[in-house]
C-alpha cells in the first residue's frame, strides 16, 4: 500500500544496538512494590484496600475514578504494607499502594480467559484489565474503544514504530510473541468492528517485519497487515503514524477518530491478549534498561509499582557513572533523579546515562535561524512558543496552537543554540490548561449566582 511522508522530523542515533538482541528477561521481584493509583491519563483511582488487607494477583486494589480512567490491580499475592504516595516521572506525588509480595507463589495467578468472540466481550475485557496506552501517552484504552457517534472508525492502526532512540521493548516482543501482537491487532480489530487493521513498522527493524509476516502467512489473522515505514522521527507519533499510514491528516484539536482512524500500541496489543485468553489484567510491562552506565542492559519483564532503584540494581547500574537517569526515551522522556518512582504502566524504558553520553552544551539566546521549523512534525513555531511560554502570553499561545505540540522534542533537538524548546512547549501547553480552567470555573459561577438570583 501507499505510504505518504509526514513533515518535519529528525534522524538522532538510535543507540538500540545496545539493546536490540537481548531477549526479554523476567526481572526478580523486590521486597515491596509501590503502586501508583495514577497511571492514566484522566481522573486518578480510589484506593479500595487498606493496611493489612491481603490482595491476590490481578485483584482490584484501586478503581476508577470516572468514564476516562482505568482501574488499578495488585502485581502480586501479598499484604498491603501502606495506603501511601509515590513520585512519578512528572516530578508529583500521586496516591499509591506499597504491597510486600508472599513468600511462597507470589506471582501465581488462577484467572481465566473469555472465549466469547464479539466485540462487546473484547470491550470489557479492555475496561476490567485497565488497559491504557503503553508507549508512553498512558490512554485508557476503554476510551478510545468508544468513539463519538458521529464519527464512525474505519481502521485500526497498531504503532510499531517504536522511533523512540535506545527503546527496543515492542521490537522484542514483536521478535518473541508475533503471535501475541497479531492477536491483539486482530481483538482490536474485532472490537472496533472494521475490515482492515495495519501494523507500522519502521525498516530498521526488519527481523520484526519478517517474523510478523511469517505469522501473519498462516492466515489465521484476516483483514491484518504488515507495512514497513521509513525511519525518521516521530514517525511513532500518532498523528503522524495515521498520516504515513492513510494520507489524512487529524484536524488541529481532534483526535484520531476524527478521520476514522484508532491507533494502539504494540505493547498494548499484548496485554489485551493476556487479558482476553488468561484474564491477566495490566500488572506488568517489557520496558528497555539502557545506557552507558550500567553493565547489564537489557529487555525486562518487571511488575508494576517495582521501584527504578531496584530496576537499576538488576541491570547492574555504575553509580559513580551515573550522571543522568531519564525515564523513558531520550527525546519525549523525563530526567529525573528520583530513584524511587515506581514502573508504571507507561514506563516504556529506563536510561542510566553517563556523563559523557549525556553532555549537554549551555543553552544560549534564539539564533532566528528556523531550524525548529523545519523540523516541527505539526507545523508549529516552537521559537515563538518558547518566547510566549516564558513572558507567560497564553493569548499568544493558543493563537499559535500549543496545544497541537505532540512533545517530540525535535525542535529541541535540531536546536543549535541548544534552547530548552520541549521544556518551554510543556510549560505553555500547562499555562493555556490552567487558563481554561480558571475560565471554566468563572462560567460556572456565573451561571450558578445568575440562576440563584433568578430563584428568589
Amino acid at each position: 500500500m501507499k505510504v505518504f511522508k509526514f513533515k518535519g522530523g529528525v534522524h538522532p542515533p538510535d543507540f538500540k544496538a545496545l539493546t536490540a538482541d537481548f531477549p526479554i528477561t523476567a526481572m526478580p521481584l523486590p521486597e515491596t512494590l509501590l503502586v501508583p493509583l495514577s497511571q492514566h491519563i484522566g481522573a486518578p483511582c480510589k484506593a479500595v484496600v487498606i493496611k493489612g488487607d491481603h490482595v491476590s494477583r490481578g485483584q482490584v486494589i484501586g478503581e476508577a475514578g470516572g468514564f476516562v480512567s482505568a482501574p488499578v490491580h495488585s502485581p502480586v499475592n501479598g499484604t498491603v504494607v501502606k495506603v501511601d504516595t509515590a513520585g512519578n516521572a512528572l516530578g508529583r506525588t500521586v496516591p499509591a499502594i506499597e504491597i510486600k509480595p508472599d513468600e511462597t507463589d507470589p506471582l501465581a495467578f488462577s484467572g481465566e480467559g473469555v472465549t466469547e468472540l464479539t466485540a462487546e466481550a473484547v470491550k470489557k475485557v479492555v475496561k476490567d484489565a485497565g488497559l491504557a496506552g503503553m508507549g508512553g501517552a498512558t490512554f485508557p484504552t476503554h476510551v478510545k474503544l468508544s468513539p463519538p457517534p458521529d464519527q464512525k472508525i474505519e481502521v485500526v492502526l497498531i504503532n510499531a514504530a517504536e522511533c523512540e532512540p535506545f527503546l527496543n521493548c515492542d521490537n522484542r516482543l514483536m521478535l518473541e510473541s508475533p503471535g501475541k501482537v497479531l492477536r491483539g491487532a486482530w481483538l482490536f480489530k474485532l472490537a472496533m468492528g472494521v475490515e482492515k487493521c495495519i501494523i507500522g513498522v519502521e525498516k530498521n527493524k526488519p527481523k520484526a517485519i519478517a517474523a510478523l509476516e511469517k505469522e501473519l502467512s498462516g492466515g489465521a489473522y484476516p483483514g491484518v497487515f504488515v507495512q514497513p515505514l521509513r525511519t525518521r522521527y516521530p514517525q511513532g507519533g500518532e498523528k503522524q503514524l495515521i498520516y504515513a499510514l492513510t494520507g489524512k491528516e487529524v484536524p488541529s484539536g481532534a483526535l484520531p477518530a476524527a478521520v476514522g482512524a484508532a491507533v494502539y500500541n504494540v505493547g498494548t496489543a499484548c496485554a489485551l491478549v493476556d487479558a482476553f485468553d488468561t484474564g491477566l489484567p495490566l500488572v506488568q510491562r517489557v520496558l528497555t534498561v539502557s545506557g552507558d552506565a550500567v553493565t547489564r542492559p537489557g529487555n525486562y519483564l518487571v511488575q508494576i509499582g517495582t521501584r527504578v532503584s531496584f530496576v537499576l540494581e538488576q541491570a547492574g547500574v555504575i553509580p559513580e557513572k551515573l550522571a543522568k537517569l531519564v525515564l523513558g526515551g531520550p527525546m519525549t522522556g523525563f530526567a529525573t533523579g528520583n530513584l524511587d518512582i515506581p514502573v508504571t504502566k507507561g514506563t516504556s524504558g529506563i536510561l542510566a546515562l553517563s556523563e559523557a553520553m549525556a553532555e549537554e552544551a549551555d543553552q544560549g539566546p534564539c539564533l532566528r535561524c528556523g531550524k525548529c521549523l523545519t523540523v516541527c512534525p505539526m507545523g508549529l513555531s516552537p521559537t515563538q512558543l518558547d518566547q510566549a511560554a516564558n513572558a507567560k502570553r497564553v493569548d499568544i499561545l493558543m493563537d499559535l496552537r500549543v496545544r497541537d505540540c505532540i512533545e517530540c522534542g525535535s525542535c529541541a533537538y535540531n536546536c543549535p543554540a541548544q534552547r530548552s524548546l520541549l521544556q518551554s512547549m510543556r510549560v505553555g501547553k500547562g499555562l493555556v490548561m490552567a487558563h481554561l480552567q480558571a475560565e471554566k470555573a468563572k462560567a460556572e459561577k456565573a451561571a450558578a449566582e445568575k440562576a440563584a438570583a433568578e430563584n428568589k
